[in-house]
């Protein structure tokens, strides 16, 4: 896949520190110029749903870092986990990541990604669901998993690509976009804006 539909003083900046999000653009041949993670207030506004709230960070994140990157390409990107309409953000103590495993034995619940690409050309956003489902999960393998520390820094408290594996009985929807971006759909923004032929 070339990189060069686009001026060569033009930088793609993923404004994301998640080494899952720069693994999966790498596995389809894209390697941004630059990373420069987003510090933005995560917090979701009074009532706001799982699916806007993906949305609004990912756009906060792209917004920030596109002051300084005005003629560049800025992908940023957020992930939400939610069981119905319960958000479930990155576990802060093993006790809450054993809270969100427990709440997620046995039940589908969706993941939420939104993706949003500033560029020259524009402007071009997509959230994006898929909803995964759990196996019964007994407290020894709550345990088993927490004891790994793999749920660190991982919406829901858990890393579909890891251990988690294990557990999934079933994904409707992209798998890539459980792991952090949807690949096929941000591809086609970078193709819609220009950066990609």
């Amino acid at each position: 896949m070339s990189q060069k539909g686009h001026a060569s003083n033009q930088k793609l900046i993923l404004a994301s520190a998640s080494p899952r999000r720069l693994e999966l653009l790498n596995q389809v041949g894209i390697t941004p110029d630059q990373i420069v993670p987003a510090d933005i207030d995560e917090t979701p506004v009074k009532g706001e749903k799982p699916m806007a709230l993906a949305g609004r960070l990912a756009r906060m994140k792209a917004e920030k870092i596109s002051e300084s990157f005005g003629n560049d390409f800025v992908l940023a990107s957020d992930t939400i986990v939610a069981c119905g309409r319960r958000i479930l953000g990155k576990a802060a103590t093993t006790q809450e990541a054993e809270k969100f495993l427990t709440l997620l034995s046995g039940r589908r619940h969706s993941v939420y990604t939104g993706v949003l690409l500033i560029s020259p050309n524009g402007v071009s956003h997509k959230t994006i669901k898929t909803v995964v489902k759990f196996k019964h999960l007994d407290k020894s393998e709550i345990d088993s998993y927490l004891s790994h520390d793999e749920w660190k820094g991982k919406a829901g408290a858990y890393a579909i690509q890891g251990i988690a594996a294990q557990f999934i009985i079933s994904i409707n929807g992209s798998y890539s976009n459980v792991v952090g971006l949807p690949l096929n759909e941000t591809v086609n923004m970078l193709k819609g804006q220009g950066y990609l032929r």
